[in-house]
């Protein structure tokens, strides 16, 4: 489902500024949650820029907050369509967490990252903002591959480096190529983070 994402400024600012080409400066939160401020880069006005968003929506038919979207439907589904056509994002992260229970045992918290500790681009919509607050966002969820498989049946999609200004500004019936998982490698690591 990825409900918490591991932001550490040390292992994306730079990278990451380096590849949009002006300074990302996110705020460090190693266990960054739903209702959360988080640094995010989208296209507004055919510039890419940061955008600071709370996660989450609540949408008035909704009990509860909503932080993630298939990316199967989300271009189908009412409450997502609109910020799916207009309003896409990238969340730059160190990693994401799930937990998991093997063999019967207590639910353990597994952080997920890409190898070689390089950013990770979770593909994400927004919603502008209302009243002097931030704006907000949903994440997007994908099956997930075979090492994720293993924890959860949902895993982030993941925006490759190279597909990012395509995420940001193509027409959105354009980039349904996009809505598959890239395949970097991803390491697990088992913990408390």
């Amino acid at each position: 489902m990825c409900g918490r994402l591991d932001i550490q400024t040390t292992k994306i600012s730079i990278p990451v500024s380096e590849l949009i080409g002006f300074e990302f400066t996110p705020v460090e939160n190693r266990d960054l949650r739903p209702t959360q401020q988080v640094s995010t880069v989208t296209s507004l006005d055919n510039q890419i820029q940061q955008l600071n968003t709370s996660w989450g929506i609540k949408p008035s038919w909704s009990k509860k907050l909503l932080i993630n979207a298939q990316a199967e439907t989300v271009s189908e589904k009412p409450t997502f369509r609109k910020a799916f056509a207009n309003n896409r994002c990238v969340v730059p992260c160190s990693g994401w967490y799930e937990w998991s229970s093997k063999e019967g045992k207590e639910k353990q918290k597994y952080l997920f990252s890409l190898e070689n500790e390089k950013p990770a681009y979770m593909a994400g919509i927004w919603y502008p903002s209302f009243n002097d607050t931030l704006p907000q966002i949903v994440t997007l969820t994908t099956s997930p591959n075979d090492t994720c498989k293993q924890y959860h049946h949902r895993m982030p999609l993941l925006i490759s480096e190279s597909a990012i200004e395509d995420w940001l500004s193509l027409p959105w019936h354009n980039i349904s190529p996009l809505l598959m998982n890239m395949s970097d490698s991803i390491i697990v690591r088992e913990g408390n983070y």
